[in-house]
């Protein structure tokens, strides 16, 4: 028969631990400890606790075994720690834990100096390009022990931490995008990041898109990190070990048809569980006017010019996707495009023989992005359309009038579960936030 324990009476005057403007008060046997970078506090955790409640910590922090040093688990800003129900008692920004009979030992730990922490950032923005190729990160800025933790993966030693970078670079081909990195607190740098991957041991190499941030934990005593921890936009629970997070990476395993040809060029700088948003790049279309949103109508129009009704009969190479463009969100007034290559110059392309084509540059610029298989009918893009929509106004974006539709695939040969179909709205005043 399992013991639960029960919970000792209130107790007065006792050391109190202040995680980041958060105060907890602890009693309890010596097991385990936490530390952050504002201090270490020794939380005294019992064996029998029923790790049943979450106390919401705003300082980074590990929680490692005393007795034998090995790492227990690793939190960070924003996660949760686990302690009994019976033990905790939320009264305004104080939780104190009656949990035993021992005190809570609070020893100040001190910040680095800011030119350490200059350093650092200078080194961060340097080594990290280097993550994922030949050259590798430099080691010796990192200890022994390093904490590492994503949400489906955590290692508390530099060598387990080297062992999952050359992991991934045998697995999944990983491109790293630095965003933005900066200082977030006394002890702690973070930076924002886009990590592409394509999964080598499936045939069709699926690829799978990351964003999110990560927090880096600096020991202030030697300048060197003591925790990475890392945070994908995708998630509500970043928590080790998310069953969100695992099915966030076996849902990017589907296969989606894309075509070997040019597409307009664009960076993904946030994904969510929902939508993409990515930054294109100018690019110019041929464009006519076309009958509804998932309809066909002009489309042997504008492939004509591109294949030689022209006015230099030239042969324009094909590229993807073909859009449709709604200037507003009836879909009742819509022009079907096909995109010209990249290096295409406006002044440089033939005109067209037809006056119902105009050749245009499209500004590029934020769009939220969905992508989606099946056959792409009206009511399921307007669905679609719904669903980001939903997502953009929880997220607190705005958007611009009117939206597009993606078709990748030749609806004639390519079947629909398979096909590769996207909705972009364009996004108003969008800048990202470097936030953590």
């Amino acid at each position: 028969m399992s013991h639960t324990p029960t919970p000792p009476p209130h107790h007065r005057g006792q050391p109190v631990a202040m995680v980041d403007s958060l105060p907890v008060r602890a009693l309890h046997p010596s097991f385990s400890s936490i530390k952050h970078d504002f201090m270490r506090a020794h939380l005294f955790l019992g064996s029998h606790c029923c790790l049943d409640w979450r106390v919401n910590l705003k300082a980074a922090a590990s929680v490692t075994n005393i007795h034998g040093g090995g790492c227990l688990g690793l939190l960070a800003k924003g996660d949760t720690y686990h302690c009994p129900l019976w033990a905790v008692k939320r009264y305004r920004n104080c939780i104190p834990i009656h949990a035993g009979v021992g005190l809570a030992v609070v020893e100040e730990e001190a910040n680095c100096s800011p030119e350490t922490m200059k350093e650092l950032l200078a080194f961060l923005e340097d080594d990290l390009v280097h993550l994922f190729d030949e050259t590798g990160i430099d080691k010796r800025r990192y200890e022994r022990n390093v904490e590492f933790r994503d949400p489906i993966t955590r290692h508390n030693t530099l060598d387990g931490y080297l062992f999952n970078i050359q992991m991934l670079r045998f697995l999944f081909s990983p491109i790293f995008e630095l965003q933005c990195v900066k200082q977030t607190g006394p002890n702690e740098i973070t930076f924002w990041w886009t990590m592409t991957m394509e999964f080598a041991l499936l045939p069709w190499r699926p690829q799978m898109i990351f964003t999110g941030r990560t927090l880096m934990g600096v020991n202030p005593k030697t300048g060197k990190f003591r925790s990475h921890v890392d945070y994908w936009d995708s998630l509500k629970n970043n928590d080790y070990f998310s069953f969100e997070g695992l099915m966030d990476l076996l849902k990017q395993f589907m296969y989606y048809k894309t075509p070997d040809l040019e597409t307009p060029k664009y960076k993904v700088l946030k994904r969510t569980a929902v939508y993409e948003v990515r930054n294109y790049e100018p690019f110019i279309v041929a464009e006519t006017e076309g009958d509804k949103l998932t309809g066909s109508k002009g489309f042997n129009t504008v492939t004509g010019y591109i294949f030689g009704r022209n006015s230099k009969g030239e042969k324009i190479p094909m590229s993807t996707p073909v859009f449709t463009e709604t200037i507003d969100n009836s879909t009742l007034d819509v022009c079907i495009q096909v995109v010209l290559p990249y290096r295409s110059q406006l002044s440089e392309l033939p005109m067209p023989l037809q006056d119902n084509v105009k050749i245009r540059q499209v500004s590029g610029g934020f769009m939220a992005v969905i992508k989606f298989s099946g056959s792409p009918t009206e009511g399921y893009v307007m669905e679609k359309e719904r669903e980001v929509q939903v997502a953009l106004t929880r997220d607190g974006l705005n958007t611009k009038n009117g939206f597009m539709l993606a078709r990748y695939n030749d609806p004639n040969q390519t079947s629909t579960f398979i096909m590769r179909n996207e909705i972009l709205i364009p996004l108003s005043n969008f800048t990202m936030s470097y936030d953590p």
